[in-house]
């Protein structure tokens, strides 16, 4: 690489007459991971200014075109299925670094959920850390107060064997023992609760983590802050942590492909401090309570950079930003490296000159460090100073706006299949299903996380006696003091049945999301999505992302819940595997009465027990399949139209106090919800499967097919739930067994502490 130092630290690189070798070796040596096109479309640029670039501005327009900032693969298919979906129910308050959704009439909640694969597949505590940290921000630089975290997990089985591992891949028990540390220490140490999440364990996660992150929110409407400016002469403060090396390209890093040589990128994981966030936070929510922030970023993927661009472009302003008045971690840091550092734990905030002297006295009050580094101006262009000479001039739109790809996909149809195996023992295939990674108790993550901090969480996690509690399917906040109003959350996601097929496991998704609010009480609002896919540039993967786009699209817009923030992972592949196509959702709904919510645990013996949905013979992806062995390709097929009639009966039926408790039906099929009704109240049933139709019992018992529930009905108010709710009965509360039969014959009976023991001992023999 031909370069030439024009001012200490600050270098001229020569492109103009480079070669197509001389150029990818410029994108290598300086880790731009820019490709060959993307260097010819920066070398025409500058030749039409008549002159060459300096490192700075290099390292600039990379980091905006890559892949995490300027979403260049996936924006076309995203506006095309995702973006827009009307909302006749929901009051979409505004859209910006995430989702800001009406409440009441004083209060709107904010949300958004998104990823940190890459860092955490290298450095697994500190990168899920960060991402925790990071989703925190997003929340907090709308002015809102964050009061809930969730953590939908993603690894290889905890048993797999160590030879089998590639070069540099660490074994899925060190991420996941290391990922959930990461996640405790940052959220329990900060004071927001870990509510939520899902732990999911395929083959296909082995080589590719994935660590996604949500954070939710509160905030009176009155005090919402954009991320933008649109005034010339607003000083420009960073607010909270240093600047240092740490997380330098680590958007360059997470739109690279993952390789053994990707240990050696440890220097793009950022550091993360909860200690100094907490301090950040009251900074922040007290400034914005004064009414001086005029527009806010927080500095995460992308650094200065990501946050001084957007700000700027999106408010139609230019900027003028000193690095030499940045506050350091360490001495001797280039002007390219602070500008794209991605230390954490700072804002980037825009007050009027007079207010600054407030902000001062806030920041002394929470012993939190400012400095002021740059001041909108009219134009539309950046310039970065650097003691005084001018080392960065270019247009903010050539370096935000970014490239836009169509690229080409293929969308591979499997041909429906399915194997019909020998008929098992169902004893026996129940208690393993309740014993496997992705049925049995994560209560060992749960219990590390503080899910009671701030005081808010009405319906919990574990769900049921104490002591013996289950899996519930969501949670409910009361965010108000003064109002008996809730939010419900829960997160979904099913990689097994999309990889299957992508579209149908989109509305599959979707149709959970809807079923675990509903299951407590809660009428779906709004959605947050977290789209993990392989390498884009490959077109079975694009096509995998289009697909699944559509179903996406298709679902939430014929139930009127639009998406009100969101987040694209790509490249996540390996060692030539990419992952399954794993699009998380994080679901909030609005619970009218949190007095009126519903847990998942049995409440009274005698209690009638009802199914809700249709159960059909489709095997494929489901947990009872992949325990066998047997094939299949005929995935749960959604109907919308039943979806949205069944959740209005139920919602209904819980309004009028009818439901005592209601389990969605999900992984592992009725049998599974059965038995995570009886552990958590350690109460027994009897059940006749007879009524559910004609078909072989392991189908009535472990088909995952979607919008069913099994709900617990007042024993005196049975006919009037069955006037609402079109369900089928069939068993009753009774008991310390779950018996269950189909017509005359019984399958199995077991008591319900063999239950919770297979239950509980599925991650304890691995993880302690």
């Amino acid at each position: 690489m031909k370069a030439q130092e024009i001012t200490p630290g600050v270098y001229e690189i020569k492109i103009l007459n480079a070669s197509d070798e001389e150029l990818m070796e410029i994108s290598e040596s300086m880790g731009l991971a820019l490709t060959l096109e993307e260097m010819h479309k920066l070398r025409d640029f500058f030749a039409t200014l008549g002159r060459e670039p300096t490192d700075i501005e290099i390292h600039a327009i990379a980091q905006g075109w890559s892949e995490h900032c300027s979403y260049k693969s996936s924006k076309r298919v995203l506006r095309k299925y995702i973006f827009g979906i009307p909302s006749p129910d929901t009051l979409i308050v505004m859209q910006d670094d995430a989702g800001v959704v009406e409440f009441n009439d004083k209060y709107a909640y904010v949300f958004k959920i998104e990823s940190h694969n890459h860092p955490s597949a290298v450095e697994p505590y500190g990168g899920a850390a960060t991402g925790v940290g990071g989703i925190i921000r997003d929340v907090l630089n709308m002015g809102a107060k964050p009061i809930a975290l969730v953590d939908p997990l993603f690894f290889g089985p905890p048993n797999y064997p160590y030879e089998s591992l590639n070069p540099g891949v660490k074994h899925p028990r060190y991420l996941l023992n290391q990922v959930v540390a990461g996640i405790r220490d940052y959220g329990n140490r900060v004071g927001i609760p870990t509510v939520a999440g899902m732990t999911y364990f395929h083959e296909g996660f082995v080589n590719n983590v994935l660590v996604n992150a949500g954070c939710l929110g509160i905030v009176q409407k009155n005090k919402i802050v954009r991320s933008r400016v649109t005034k010339p002469g607003l000083k420009l403060v960073m607010v909270g942590g240093r600047t240092g090396r740490d997380g330098i390209h680590g958007v360059n890093f997470a739109s690279k492909i993952l390789s053994e040589k990707s240990e050696e990128e440890k220097q793009a994981v950022q550091l993360g401090n909860p200690i100094l966030k907490e301090p950040l936070i009251h900074v922040v929510l007290e400034a914005n309570d004064a009414g001086i922030i005029q527009g806010m970023k927080d500095l995460g993927g992308g650094g200065l950079g990501s946050v001084v661009g957007e700000m700027c472009h999106a408010g139609g302003v230019g900027v003028e930003v000193h690095l030499d008045r940045v506050l350091l971690k360490e001495k001797g840091m280039a002007p390219w490296e602070i500008w794209v550092s991605e230390s954490q734990e700072r804002m980037l905030l825009a007050l009027e000159k007079k207010d600054i002297p407030r902000l001062q006295e806030i920041c002394e009050k929470w012993d939190v460090e400012m400095s002021v580094i740059g001041e909108t101006k009219d134009g539309h262009d950046l310039e970065i100073y650097w003691h005084e000479k001018r080392i960065l001039h270019l247009p903010l739109e050539f370096v935000t706006a970014g490239v836009e790809y169509d690229r080409p996909y293929k969308i591979v149809k499997k041909k429906r299949m399915q194997e019909i195996p020998v008929e098992p023992n169902y004893r026996e295939i129940l208690l393993k299903l309740l014993n496997s990674f992705n049925i049995g108790s994560k209560e060992w993550i749960i219990r590390q996380y503080d899910h009671e901090v701030q005081g808010r969480t009405v319906v919990k996690p574990l769900q049921g006696v104490i002591g013996l509690e289950s899996h519930g399917d969501a949670v409910v906040l009361k965010p108000l003091s003064d109002s008996w109003k809730g939010i419900g959350i829960t997160t979904v996601a099913n990689p097994r049945i999309s990889k299957i097929d992508p579209y149908a496991g989109a509305l599959y998704t979707i149709d959970e999301a809807v079923r675990n609010l509903v299951a407590v009480g809660a009428r779906p609002h709004s959605f947050s999505d977290c789209l993990n896919f392989g390498n884009p540039e490959k077109e079975e993967i694009m096509g995998q992302f289009v697909e699944s786009c559509r179903g996406l699209g298709d679902g939430a817009r014929a139930l009127g819940i639009p998406y009100v923030s969101g987040n694209v992972s790509f490249y996540n592949e390996a060692f030539g595997v990419n992952i399954p196509p794993t699009r998380v959702l994080m679901a909030v709904g609005i619970v009218d009465d949190i007095r009126t919510a519903v847990t998942m645990d049995f409440k009274e013996e005698g209690n009638p027990v009802y199914l809700v949905g249709e159960t059909r013979e489709e095997m494929g992806g489901s947990e009872y399949y992949t325990l066998i062995g047997a094939k299949s390709t005929t995935v749960p097929q959604v109907s919308l139209e039943k979806l949205k009639k069944r959740s209005g009966e139920i919602l209904s039926a819980m309004r009028r106090g009818l439901v005592k408790s209601c389990h969605d039906v999900s992984h592992g099929g009725l049998a599974v919800t059965l038995a995570e009704m009886v552990i958590g109240s350690n109460m027994g049933a009897e059940v006749d499967l007879a009524p559910i139709g004609f078909m072989r019992p392991d189908f009535k018992l472990f088909s995952e097919s979607p919008t069913r529930w099994v709900c617990e009905v007042d024993s005196s108010r049975a006919d009037e739930f069955e006037k609402i709710v079109n369900a089928t009965r069939i068993g009753v509360v009774d008991g310390t067994t779950l018996r269950v039969r189909d017509g005359t014959r019984w399958l199995f009976n077991i008591h319900v502490n063999i239950l919770r023991e297979k239950w509980r001992d599925a991650l304890r023999e691995y993880m302690g």
